[in-house]
């Protein structure tokens, strides 16, 4: 059985062209990207270790090592930082063992008063997982009337993959979708991201299995919306993590002028603060 760090490696090292890297045509192989005899030279460790990497058969790589396989891959610093994730999580977390359960839902008194500061602006607090457990009056306007809220629970990854709607309101629906998947593996514990994930899987189908193991780090950018009355809203993300109750408070902001304009069209009178339960 493979493990996150082994799945990513092998899946960086299939998306790389030798050539990139300056290593010579070696004429037609079985599979695309980087040999792993390639990966082994550049890294300075032997085929046999690297195999046992790739396979999950050695959970617990040196530092020394995964430094040379970031190195050998040319990661930026958001995918070294995930190797790095991964490595952790790999050296015995997964374990046939695991206890799948979902993750706490009250939110700190401290981070409901911030929210209600932010109003009307439209922020929300969320947990890696994409539950979403208190929202200003702003964030109900924008994504009120999509089905998101409407659920006892709500939780972003579940909609984004499993509501029809979801791949009309997000203009960049693929992109959100692996960001949603990766995210996963930011969860609060390898537990519950195995908990979300066993209970997706059946349902969402192989496009969400495909985008959690490909381990694609996500660019963040400039979120695209189609609200449901015609607007065209291009908004900015600013997230403080809460890294002590594994959650995260997300602020959007009008990434144009038009996008402010059209909020202001939307914006009622100010709502209060709703908490989910």
């Amino acid at each position: 059985m493979g493990t996150p760090l082994g799945d990513f490696i092998r899946t960086k090292r299939d998306s790389i062209q030798p050539d990139s890297l300056g290593l010579p045509d070696r004429g037609r192989r079985r599979s695309p990207g980087l040999r792993r005899s390639d990966l082994a030279a550049r890294a300075g460790v032997s085929v046999e270790y690297l195999t046992r990497i790739e396979q999950g058969r050695d959970r617990n790589p040196s530092v020394a090592v995964v430094n040379a396989l970031a190195d050998a891959l040319s990661l930026d610093p958001s995918e070294r930082n995930h190797l790095r994730y991964l490595t952790k999580i790999s050296g015995g977390a997964c374990s046939a063992h695991t206890r799948l359960a979902p993750p706490r839902r009250d939110v700190r008194p401290a981070v409901l008063e911030t929210l209600r500061l932010l109003e009307p602006g439209i922020a929300v607090v969320t947990n890696r997982l994409g539950d979403v457990l208190a929202h200003t009056s702003g964030f109900e306007m924008v994504m009120g009337g999509i089905g998101l809220l409407d659920a006892e629970e709500p939780n972003l990854t579940r909609f984004v993959f499993l509501h029809p709607g979801a791949r009309t309101f997000f203009a960049d629906w693929d992109e959100v979708a692996d960001e949603r998947a990766f995210d996963l593996w930011l969860a609060p514990s390898i537990e519950n991201s195995e908990w979300l994930a066993a209970e997706l899987a059946p349902v969402a189908g192989p496009d969400f299995t495909r985008r959690l193991h490909r381990h694609v780090v996500p660019r963040r950018g400039v979120l695209r919306l189609n609200h449901p009355l015609g607007y065209q809203l291009r908004l900015l993300r600013e997230t403080l993590d809460l890294s002590s109750d594994a959650q995260q408070l997300v602020v959007l902001l009008p990434a144009d002028e038009r996008t402010a304009e059209d909020i202001g069209r939307l914006r009622g009178p100010s709502g209060r603060l709703r908490a989910v339960p």
